[in-house]
């Protein structure tokens, strides 16, 4: 297993403005692959630790977000807009707007459980050095078998095999790691154009 693992220092007292200006401006096509990762975002953190839609609702409420995501359907129409998922209905076009909010509530909540992404990561890299698999780990295995199901129950048919999402929820594991910080909406932020830009990557 070789999980890339990264060291940062910031400076926890830093205020991070959010970059929604200049050449951090979204074009429309760069906001149709961003909703796909949003919607990866919130799933992870679900599956690691159980959060619902009254949480991310409070998330909006702490952050004064109401006016975006005021309400269940207002998410879930967000959360719906993602192309990766079952049907089409309720499914309409991101704003920018609406992505910011998304950022910064999922900032908002990843710092909320800080203390246990990075538990799960520490295990991960625990694992790492013994060259041991995550399902070795109560903490891990649960992960990635709710990340896992939840996919599958979610988005298209002809989703990522089981593989693969193992894959994908561990570099999410560590990505909420770093999104849990002062700066997590800039490193969310900048994390989610150069996907727009790099889909295959």
């Amino acid at each position: 297993m070789d999980i890339p693992l990264h060291s940062t220092t910031t400076d926890p007292d830093k205020v991070v403005s959010f970059p929604l200006s200049g050449p951090t401006q979204p074009s429309r096509s760069q906001l149709d692959n961003i909703k796909a990762q949003l919607d990866l975002v919130l799933l992870a953190l679900e599956a690691l630790v159980g959060i619902g839609s009254e949480a991310v609702l409070q998330a909006a409420a702490d952050l004064n977000l109401q006016a975006v995501v005021g309400d269940r359907v207002a998410l879930w129409r967000l959360r719906q807009s993602n192309p990766l998922r079952r049907g089409t209905g309720g499914r309409k076009k991101l704003d920018i707007e609406e992505a910011r909010s998304l950022v910064m509530i999922s900032c908002h909540l990843a710092q909320q459980h800080q203390a246990t992404i990075r538990e799960a990561v520490e295990r991960l890299e625990d694992l790492a050095e013994t060259q041991r698999q995550p399902h070795h780990v109560a903490q891990l295995g649960d992960y990635l078998d709710n990340f896992t199901n939840t996919y599958q129950d979610r988005m298209a048919e002809d989703a990522l095999s089981t593989d693969a999402l193992s894959d994908l929820a561990l570099k999410l594991l560590i990505d909420l790691l770093f999104y849990s910080n002062s700066q997590g909406p800039r490193r969310l932020w900048m994390a989610l154009l150069d996907r727009a830009n790099h889909p295959t990557e």
